[in-house]
This record gives structure tokens, C-alpha cells and sequence, in this order.
């Protein structure tokens, strides 16, 4: 989990990788990894860390709060639209973070 949040994320977003693929352009952040990160977190009981994390990633969404495949380098929607996994993966966070907070409080 450090590693992953030390290499592969960047406020919120998480990358799938940082190294060179032979092709062209930069490797945006997956949508979908970075709700799975922010779930993680929280089951791993770092319910502070996984709701800033949760949060950050909201604001990534467009006007009507739909996501893409992908965050480019810049953090704006890229690839394929919109992306149903992703949203899967964003309520599946949601409850288990939502879940996580009720029982600590």
C-alpha cells in the first residue's frame, strides 16, 4: 500500500505504471485503480487517508459527474466514455468508505 501511494499515485489519481511502453505520449492515471486505491485504503483501516483520497478523486468527474476510462497527465477525462467500471468502482469505495466512517464514530 506505501508503495503504491509513494510511486503510483499523484493526489488521488493512481497509475497503473511509470515506466516507458515504447508508445507514444505520457501514461494517464486509470479511473478505475483510483477508487480501488481510495477502497484499499479503508480496508486497511486508513479511513482518513481513503476519504481524502476519495474526495480528491470526485473532483476529477465532469459537469454531470461521469468519468472516463482515464485521467491524462493533466487530470482531465480521457479514453473511453463514459466508463461504466468505473462508476462500479466508485460506489463499491463509497459504501465500503461510508461503511468504514459510521463504525468509527
Amino acid at each position: 500500500m506505501k508503495a503504491i501511494g509513494d510511486q503510483l499515485a499523484d493526489d488521488g489519481v493512481e497509475h497503473r505504471y511509470r515506466s516507458n511502453d515504447g508508445l507514444e505520449g505520457e501514461e494517464g492515471a486509470f479511473s478505475a485503480c483510483s477508487f480501488w486505491y481510495a477502497e484499499r485504503l479503508a480496508r486497511a483501516g486508513d479511513t482518513k487517508r481513503a476519504r481524502k483520497v476519495f474526495e480528491s478523486i470526485l473532483n476529477y468527474a465532469n459537469h454531470l459527474g461521469l468519468y472516463a476510462e482515464e485521467f491524462d497527465t493533466k487530470a482531465q477525462l480521457a479514453g473511453n466514455f463514459s466508463q461504466a467500471f468505473t462508476h462500479l468502482a466508485l460506489i463499491s469505495a463509497a459504501f465500503y468508505l461510508d461503511r468504514e466512517l459510521d463504525e468509527s464514530q
